[in-house]
């Protein structure tokens, strides 16, 4: 009897202390884009600057929120959009496209981040604090949006995929890495 208690006692003591040298499990740090007409667009995130924005994509990325939806803009220079759930069935040309959301909003994590090429940027309504899900990819600079909306993450690769994005294309999935 006098082993069993000895041995649990170490198990308690022990095992936290072994837990402890082991790294965390490593946040995810990238996503990739996968177009239904092919290429694929990898993300990576800003969580220092923007972690609700961050880890609201992630939760869902992961959830398959994107996954089906179409680009609903897409302005040549400037950005391209994806994010609303009703581009998986409205017409492109419904007067109810890009008004859609995940049925909440997260509130603005304004950074000193600029909004340049390939940056990824939270769309939102007039109020700071409305972003939810729709989300865009500059396609070129525009400083008039720098700390006026919420940046969390970059193109890493496949910027040539963005640029060649047209209004309706849809998006096959997005795994997080």
């Amino acid at each position: 009897m006098h082993r069993l208690v000895a041995f649990a006692v170490i198990v308690l003591v022990v095992a936290p202390a072994l837990a402890q040298d082991r790294p965390p499990a490593k946040a995810p740090t990238a996503a990739v884009i996968t177009l239904e007409k092919g290429g694929q667009i990898t993300l990576e995130f800003f969580p220092a600057d923007a972690p609700k924005h961050v880890e609201n994509f992630l939760k869902l990325a992961r959830a398959g929120f994107y996954d089906g939806q179409r680009f609903h803009r897409v302005e040549p220079g400037f950005v391209v959009q994806l994010g609303d759930p009703q581009s998986k069935t409205l017409p492109m040309d419904h007067p109810a496209m890009g008004t859609g959301g995940p049925g909440y909003t997260i509130k603005a994590e304004f950074n000193d981040r600029k909004f340049e090429r390939g940056l990824l940027g939270m769309a939102r309504k007039s109020d700071p604090d409305s972003a939810g899900s729709q989300f865009y990819i500059m396609l070129g600079s525009a400083s008039h949006l720098n700390g006026q909306y919420t940046a969390f993450g970059r193109v890493t690769s496949g910027m040539d995929v963005v640029d060649s994005i047209k209004v309706g294309d849809r998006v096959k999935s997005v795994k997080v890495n």
